[in-house]
């Protein structure tokens, strides 16, 4: 009788055992399930574009988290998004993400010139910007039609880009990276800040002003203190402005305060009222910036966003000064793919061609024969 009861015991304890195991590996198969429904699910405007396997290179001493940059690529500007996509990805072991807004012209040549040269392997995913979003709330005078671009705005929607990110990083395509880009990530927010900028009145910008355009390193520079409505903000007319082609930004506190719904708002009102200055210069994507950050946002290191190279002012930055900057932007009208940008060759070490040949660099014939 004892006998019996000592191997119904072990019987039990078998089953036991048995049900224990299969109830774990059924919980492991859940979560597997679970985790391959969420890779597999839409990200902002499209489905995932494209993400290999991170290179073995990236694979030692890499940090895990995830950085998302936010650019904007369109066909007449593609080489600019390449050299910047490049310069970032050879300057970090950094687990980068790009998330590229352009719109439907330009996907396929996009997509060819990233799988057929170096950076087929880097992470990417492609968004389509839709234009219409932007209905009654861009006012274009017909001087300005042909400079006036929608993925311009296209910073203002970061969340719909990367809505699963707290903290995402957005650049326009003029610019190179010389540094790694996890410190420009980690530029800290103070508490309440949406967004980090660089402050147009830094050491590398000091007054900058661009000929005929006014005061363009301050307020008034960009808005009509004539009008009431722009007067009633009590917003000081010699507050040093911003430069919006480097935004580090807490998402979690962007759509807390709903900043979207804030720079809609003052797009739209601009449409009504013409609150922009006129002597803008076709930056009218930085008023309502301007306006929603004004003393409500952080700062970036100078030295992450050198700016004005596609202006004079550039060509007085020394070679030594340009080599220590973390970030080179080329705003202003000369780009580094154009003829008389300030140190082209800079940027153009971080050019890949175009495998279609439809993108090409322009050059003046001197430069040409002199490479010769």
């Amino acid at each position: 009788m004892t006998f019996r009861k000592v191997n119904i015991a072990i019987l039990v304890l078998a089953i036991v055992i048995f049900l224990l195991v299969l109830h774990h590996n059924l919980l492991g198969l859940s979560d597997f399930l679970k985790r391959d429904v969420a890779d597999s699910s839409p990200l902002g405007l499209q489905p995932i574009d494209f993400i290999p396997e991170a290179p073995q290179r990236l694979t030692d001493e890499s940090n895990d988290q995830e950085i998302p940059v936010v650019i904007t690529a369109s066909n007449d500007r593609l080489g600019g998004v390449i050299a910047a996509m490049n310069s970032i990805y050879h300057n970090t072991k950094s687990n980068v993400v790009f998330h590229i807004v352009t719109l439907n012209d330009t996907v396929d040549h996009l997509r060819a010139w990233l799988s057929k040269t170096a950076l087929r392997k880097v992470k990417y995913r492609i968004l389509d910007f839709d234009p219409r979003i932007l209905e009654g709330k861009v006012k274009v005078k017909s001087e300005e039609a042909d400079s006036i671009k929608p993925l311009t705005f296209a910073r203002f929607y970061l969340p719909m880009f990367v809505p699963h990110a707290e903290k995402a990083i957005y650049m326009d395509d003029d610019v190179i990276v010389q540094d790694d880009i996890l410190e420009l990530h980690n530029t800290p927010l103070k508490p309440g800040h949406a967004a980090a900028f660089a402050d147009d009145c830094d050491s590398t910008s000091n007054k900058f002003a661009i000929r005929g355009a006014g005061n363009q390193y301050n307020y008034i520079g960009f808005l009509d203190y004539k009008k009431q409505t722009i007067r009633k903000l009590a917003m000081k007319a010699s507050t040093c402005s911003f430069n919006p082609g480097i935004i580090v930004a807490n998402l979690t506190e962007w759509k807390l305060q709903n900043i979207t719904k804030q720079l809609e708002k003052w797009m739209t009102l601009n449409v009504v009222e013409d609150l922009y200055s006129r002597t803008l210069a076709g930056n009218i994507a930085t008023p309502p910036l301007l306006i929603v950050f004004y003393k409500q946002h952080s700062n970036i290191d100078p030295l992450w966003n050198v700016r004005h190279l596609g202006s004079s002012t550039g060509k007085r930055y020394s070679p030594q000064f340009v080599k220590a900057a973390k970030l080179l932007h080329w705003n202003g009208h000369f780009k580094p793919w154009g003829r008389t940008a300030s140190y082209a060759d800079v940027w153009e070490k971080w050019y890949i061609p175009d495998p279609t040949g439809k993108f090409s660099l322009i050059r003046r014939h001197s430069e040409i024969y002199e490479s010769k």
